[in-house]
């Protein structure tokens, strides 16, 4: 993940509480009850408030922040948030069926626990958007796929709060947990498995029952016509470079954005770019796009 970061020209120094280059202005705050639903807040010295904001996910599998992913916007005058979840580790340790479930709940949590309290960082409440290099760009899709979960209804003003966001970047990432989908995506590759709680073998033999949590959790199941814009970086082309291990090759394959990008354009109207080397897109960088759906008249 990090050679990936660094390809898309995010600064190489590290310094401070989880290497970042920025100081944040508050780190750790909670956004549920978990020891692991934290955030970071990295507030820009450069533009006018409010700020908008680039919210930056962390692990899937094991609890943890991307320790580079928000280094990129300060200078640009744009906020950013670092979130830890809790990772399919907690969820199985606590028996919650499917894992995924608890990943995909702390990733809209976090977008409406952002917005509700934006007024306290200097932010726009209404120029969100989201990222993920990887593992962690599955709940960034997974928010930005689904419809408003808002709930009028709810006590917890955060679950009154909008999850829409404006645009999603996702840095070489997996965007589906569905066993038939990927293989037919990428054959061959075998990815996501402790998301629906058993082996990669054993979810194809029980498509079936594994089914309506695809429905669910799956961002290729939930892509709709208001799904915001999405775009898919990757540096390495769809043939592997010499030495890179083969699934690994598989796992990170820009293949994974082009079929998503297929499945997007039958299933709707949403807007899904696609770069790697050789097939470029209208965006010179992962932090371009972003800028550009956050910053509108940006260069």
């Amino acid at each position: 993940m990090l050679l990936a970061v660094a390809s898309v020209g995010v600064g190489m120094q590290m310094t401070g509480a989880y290497g970042y280059k920025f100081p944040p202005v508050e780190s750790n705050v909670p956004y549920g009850t978990h020891p692991h639903e934290t955030i970071d807040v990295f507030v820009p010295t450069t533009g006018k408030p409010p700020y908008p904001v680039v919210i930056c996910y962390g692990g899937l599998w094991v609890s943890g922040k991307d320790p580079r992913g928000t280094d990129p916007y300060p200078p640009l005058g744009i906020a950013a948030v670092a979130v830890q979840s809790r990772g399919l580790s907690d969820a199985m340790a606590a028996k919650i069926n499917p894992p995924i479930a608890w990943v995909m709940q702390d990733a809209v949590r976090v977008v409406q626990f952002v917005r509700l309290n934006a007024a306290r960082w200097k932010l726009d409440p209404n120029r969100i958007a989201l990222e993920g290099a990887s593992q962690a760009g599955l709940p960034a899709l997974y928010v930005a796929c689904s419809a408003d979960k808002a709930n009028p209804n709810a006590t917890d003003p955060v679950e009154r709060t909008s999850t829409k966001v404006l645009g999603v970047a996702l840095l070489r990432v997996q965007p589906s947990i569905d066993p038939k989908r990927m293989q037919e995506w990428v054959p061959g590759v075998e990815w996501g498995a402790p998301s629906l709680g058993m082996s990669f073998a054993d979810s194809l033999k029980n498509y079936d029952k594994v089914l309506p949590y695809l429905k669910e959790y799956s961002p290729d199941w939930l892509v709709n016509k208001e799904t915001p814009p999405l775009y898919f970086y990757n540096n390495e082309g769809l043939i592997p470079a010499a030495g890179v291990d083969p699934m690994g090759g598989k796992v990170h394959s820009p293949a994974w954005g082009l079929g998503f990008q297929r499945l997007a354009l039958e299933r709707s109207d949403a807007n899904v770019y696609v770069q790697y080397p050789g097939h470029a897109s209208p965006f010179p960088s992962f932090t371009n796009f972003l800028q550009k759906m956050l910053i509108p008249g940006s260069k």
